[in-house]
C-alpha cells in the first residue's frame, strides 16, 4: 500500500461525512428554489438553519411540498450527524485509528529506509531472525500473509501484510534500497519465487533463503540466492556439536550479537592490496585474524603473515567493539 494510497485512507473517513454535508447544503438549496420560488441567498439559509436544528423560523410560508423537503432535510441531517459521531466512536474504542496511523506512518518510514533487512514469513525462523537483528541493532522490515502471522507481528515496528512473491510488495518494503533478504516462508516454491523476484529488482541485494528439501538448494542457488539454509540440519548438526565440543560452541554463542561489547566477531573490507604482515593487526589493534573471504567468494582461514590482501577481500576479525572500530580506522589508513 503506497503512501498516498495509506494517508487516503486514513482521512477519508473523517472526510466523507464533509462531502455528505456539502451535498445535503446543495440539494437543500436547489430544492427550496424549485419547490417554494425562494431566492438563492433565501433558500442557501433555510437550508444551513434546517440542517442546523438551530429552530429559527420560515424566510417564508412553505408549501407542503416544502414541508415534507424540510422534513427530508432535517432526517438526513440527523442521519448524517449520527454517522459521523457513530464513525468516530468506533475509530477511537476498536482501535482502527491506531492501525491506520500506524499504517502511515509505516509508510513514511519505508520511503525513508536504506540498508535495511526484508524479512518474508514470520513463522518459527523468521521471528528467530527478527529478533536477532533487533539485539544487533539492525532495521528490518516484516511481510507476511498470514493473518494469524501477521496479528503475532504486531508489535514489529515495520510489518506489512502481504505476498512477498509479488513485485509491488517487494517494492512497498523497499527491496530497491534493502541491503539484504531473508525468505523465511515455509514452502521452498514460495522461497524460489520471492528469489527470483527479489534477484531481479535488486542484482546487488544480499539474499538468504530458507529450504526444506535437499534439491531445493540448488535450485535457489540458480535462482539468485547468495545463501541457502536448511534450518532442520543446521539445528541438528548443532546440537550434535554440544555433544563432540560443547565449551566451543557456547564460546561462539557469545559472539552472536554486535552489542557484545568484550566479543564480537565481524568482517572488514580491503580497500586495497597489501600484505597481513605488515598491517599488523594484532599488534596494533588487538584483534585477531580468524580468516580471509576471497574476491571468488572462497574463504582462507588462519591466514600467514605473508598472504597479500587483494581489493575487495574481507577480513574476519575477532574482538572487542573498540579493538574492531580501531582496526577499521587502521585499514582505511593503510
Amino acid at each position: 500500500m503506497s503512501k498516498k494510497i495509506t494517508k487516503w485512507l486514513l482521512l477519508r473517513k473523517f472526510i466523507a461525512p464533509v462531502f455528505l454535508l456539502a451535498a445535503l447544503t446543495i440539494v437543500g438549496t436547489v430544492g427550496y428554489v424549485y419547490i417554494d420560488n425562494y431566492t438563492w441567498i433565501n433558500a442557501l439559509y433555510m437550508t444551513i438553519i434546517t440542517v442546523g436544528t438551530v429552530g429559527f423560523g420560515e424566510i417564508q410560508p412553505l408549501s407542503n411540498a416544502g414541508k415534507l423537503f424540510t422534513i427530508f432535510l432535517i432526517i438526513a441531517s440527523l442521519a448524517t450527524v449520527a454517522f459521523y459521531i457513530t464513525m468516530v466512536t468506533r475509530l477511537l474504542l476498536d482501535g482502527e485509528w491506531r492501525r491506520q496511523y500506524r499504517l502511515y506512518k509505516q509508510s513514511k518510514r519505508l520511503n525513508n529506509m536504506h540498508d535495511h533487512v526484508i524479512v518474508c514469513g514470520y513463522g518459527r525462523n523468521g521471528k528467530q531472525a527478527c529478533e536477532v537483528l533487533k539485539q544487533n541493532g539492525i532495521t528490518y522490515t516484516v511481510i507476511e500473509q498470514r493473518q494469524e502471522y501477521v496479528a503475532a507481528a504486531e508489535h514489529e515496528d515495520l510489518i506489512i501484510p502481504g505476498d512477498a512473491t509479488k513485485d509491488e510488495v517487494l517494492l512497498e518494503a523497499g527491496i530497491m534500497n534493502a541491503k539484504a533478504l531473508i525468505s523465511a516462508l515455509p514452502n521452498d516454491a514460495d522461497n524460489l519465487f520471492v528469489v527470483l523476484t527479489a534477484r531481479q529488482l535488486n542484482p546487488s541485494t544480499i539474499i538468504i533463503s530458507r529450504a526444506s528439501d535437499d534439491h531445493s538448494i540448488k535450485k535457489l542457488k540458480i535462482a539468485g540466492a547468495t545463501n541457502v539454509i536448511m534450518p532442520d540440519k543446521l539445528g541438528g548438526a548443532y546440537m550434535a556439536s554440544l555433544v563432540l565440543i560443547p565449551d566451543v560452541q557456547e564460546f561462539l554463542s557469545m559472539l552472536s550479537s554486535k552489542h557484545n561489547e568484550k566479543f564480537q566477531v565481524t568482517e572488514l573490507e580491503v580497500t586495497q592490496a597489501i600484505n597481513l604482515g605488515e598491517l599488523n593487526l594484532w599488534q596494533q589493534t588487538g584483534c585477531t585474524v580468524l580468516g580471509v573471504k576471497q574476491v571468488d567468494s572462497k574463504y582462507r582461514r588462519n591466514p600467514t603473515p605473508d598472504y597479500i590482501l587483494m581489493q575487495g577481500e574481507r577480513l574476519i576479525v575477532m574482538g572487542s567493539a573498540a579493538q574492531i572500530a580501531k582496526a577499521q580506522k587502521h585499514l582505511q589508513e593503510r
